[in-house]
């Protein structure tokens, strides 16, 4: 029996071919060649596959990480992703490693900036995160804290970061020291992987910065390697697919920059959490709520408005100023009277709906044109907030977790933790 790993001879009807066999879930047997390159072999001309030898066994105990005097102590908390993984190119597979050990001998830079505790909470695609797992994440950021770490860095797929570092911003109540939530666009053996100075900025920053506390996430400022940004865990947008940038600063300016190679931090604005010595309260958000998004767009059915009937909640993210098709100016547009009915609806069972802005950038506005006022009449919240829709979301799950839905209404247009802004920025 033959498995991934192993050196093999192919047998077709006209050749033998000898690799290595990589991991393959299609109609193709896949080699690796001895000069590196794969190839594919249609299993319908396969006659045999030979087993060669088994893999050797690689294994090797690393030395244990000892703490150096001096130094202040960071925990990593791993929950997946493409930060801590490499290929092995025996196999062709992707591995990952979370012990200290194994991180050090991945980053070895890390010894000079930091003490290192690491260790693997999940390990997931970012993409099948629940509102549990935020919950499970602040927990054992707690239990580090409680431990005496100075700063915690959270390693996360790229793809609902900015999710996660919202959810853990209203979830961790009096966070007195740094949570850095940490991704990479591209595996640790890349040549053009952005992991390493992702995750060592991210240390320097907590180690460099004395007073900085609070979620922050750190990426690349831009597709160069010598900056990292230091984005507002509540204000922030993963902005494109794949760049090593992808992230940004959604109505408000970054908190810092960070300089690996001169190992200066440069801060870029204030009004940041202080440090303290604090251990935070965890206010979870409910792992069963019903809280859905919805996207304005030009023949837009009210039937569709009404399939979140029974949810707790609803963010629609409107067009420009925050508009939605609710007006009947011809017969074409006889479907957006019944629109406007179904958001009436809603409310009236008490669903709560709020609208954000699909232009990203700017705030709400419902007070400029007459079908906005129509809106909030009927008590559609979110005018002048400036939040992103998923900012949005994540705040109205967590409001609807902790409050009486009387309080909610009160609450979701006041600036709690900085995700509303006091004046937009450029």
């Amino acid at each position: 029996m033959t498995k991934p790993g192993d050196r093999v001879k192919v047998i077709t009807s006209d050749q033998e071919i000898e690799g290595i066999l990589m991991p393959s879930e299609n109609e193709f047997v896949v080699l690796k060649m001895d000069t590196g390159y794969n190839i594919g072999i249609d299993k319908k001309r396969v006659r045999e596959i030979a087993l060669l030898s088994h893999p050797p066994k690689r294994e090797v105990e690393l030395p244990k990480a000892e703490p150096k005097t001096g130094l202040p102590t960071i925990s990593i908390l791993h929950t997946g992703g493409t930060i801590a993984s490499k290929v092995d190119y025996a196999t062709g597979g992707v591995i990952a490693r979370f012990s200290p050990e194994e991180i050090l001998q991945m980053f070895p830079e890390l010894r000079e900036i930091a003490n290192i505790d690491s260790r693997l909470i999940r390990n997931m695609w970012s993409g099948d995160m629940r509102f549990g797992h935020y919950n499970i994440i602040a927990h054992e950021i707690k239990k580090e804290i409680e431990k005496g770490a100075q700063g915690i860095i959270v390693t996360h797929g790229t793809d609902t970061l900015h999710y996660t570092s919202t959810a853990l911003s209203f979830i961790l109540k009096d966070l007195g020291v740094p949570v850095l939530i940490v991704g990479a666009q591209r595996s640790s053996d890349r040549g053009s992987s952005d992991a390493a100075l992702n995750l060592l900025s991210a240390a320097l920053f907590i180690t460099a910065s004395k007073s900085f506390a609070g979620v922050a996430i750190c990426m690349h400022e831009n597709e160069e390697d010598d900056n990292c940004i230091i984005l507002p865990g509540l204000n922030s947008r993963k902005m494109h697919s794949s760049r090593r940038d992808a992230f940004k600063a959604i109505n408000a300016d970054p908190w810092a920059r960070v300089n690996l190679k001169s190992r200066k931090v440069n801060f870029l604005r204030t009004g940041f959490p202080k440090r303290n010595s604090k251990v935070p309260e965890v206010h979870e958000i409910k792992e069963n709520l019903e809280v859905g998004i919805l996207k304005a767009h030009p023949n837009l059915f009210s039937d569709t408005i009404l399939s979140f009937k029974g949810y707790d909640g609803l963010i629609i993210e409107g067009t420009g100023l925050g508009h939605i098709s609710i007006d009947e100016i011809d017969d074409l547009t006889k479907e957006n009277t019944k629109i406007y009915s179904a958001i009436k609806e809603l409310i009236s069972n008490e669903v709560i709906v709020a609208m954000t802005t699909q232009t990203i950038y700017g705030e709400v506005d419902m007070n400029v044109y007459a079908y906005g006022r129509k809106l909030l009449d009927i008590g559609m919240l979110g005018n002048y907030c400036d939040m992103t829709p998923e900012t949005a979301f994540i705040k109205l799950a967590w409001l609807l977790s902790n409050y009486p839905k009387n309080k909610v209404r009160e609450l979701y247009s006041t600036n709690l933790a900085g995700e509303i802004s006091k004046r937009l920025e450029k």
